[in-house]
């Protein structure tokens, strides 16, 4: 009798033992923290055309690419030499842009701007003009309904020059005032991304 209660006791009591290495494996208290890494972009390109299909670009690059400054509203640097080149662009004309970025230190290249659209919540674009007549509207939007910037409309105004400085910011406060229309004060976060392009209107 005894020998016949050995065997599914044994049994038992290696399955408690399993039972608790799993659960120990499988906390949920203590999960693995998800890995941020950040992702070299060496071009930025925006890309404009009007409403009578005439186009006109803006690059700027970096081949050792941009540095990310980190903590809250950090300042940009970039490593290496800074080349940006930039078309002149029509007096009076809405334009719509689109920013693509890519990383050109691996083959083939890889576009980020896909990641920034994926992760469209946790980044948005900022523009800032300086000495030129252009204002900025947001033409796209993440799944919450707040902007990303990846597109975006140019309203060009009276002839003139100056520049327009293009801000990636990751993890902004996107509900804070002002920032849903591009205000830049209250939003936050870190800056990904800073470029500034000289802008003449003709």
């Amino acid at each position: 009798m005894n020998t016949t209660l050995r065997i599914p006791m044994v049994l038992l009591i290696g399955a408690t033992v399993l039972a608790g290495c799993k659960k120990d494996g499988d906390d949920p208290a203590t999960p693995t923290p998800p890995v941020n890494e950040e992702e070299l972009i060496t071009d930025m390109y925006i890309l404009f055309h009007d409403d009578d299909g005439n186009t006109y670009e803006w690059h700027a690059s970096s081949d050792e690419g941009f540095h990310h400054e980190h903590g809250e509203g950090g300042e940009h640097e970039h490593e290496g030499e800074l080349h940006i080149h930039g078309d002149d662009l029509p007096a009076n004309k809405q334009l719509h842009a689109e920013i693509i970025l890519l990383n050109r230190s691996v083959s083939p290249a890889d576009t980020i701007s896909h990641e920034v659209l994926d992760e469209g919540a946790d980044h948005q674009f900022f523009f800032i003009a300086e000495d030129v007549d252009i204002t900025f509207a947001y033409e796209d939007a993440d799944d919450n309904g707040r902007p990303i910037g990846l597109l975006s409309g140019w309203q060009t105004g009276a002839s003139g020059s100056g520049h327009v400085e293009v801000i990636l910011r990751h993890q902004p406060n996107k509900e804070a005032a002002g920032v849903s229309g591009g205000d830049i004060t209250n939003a936050g976060g870190v800056t990904d991304l800073s470029v500034e392009f000289p802008a003449v209107i003709q």
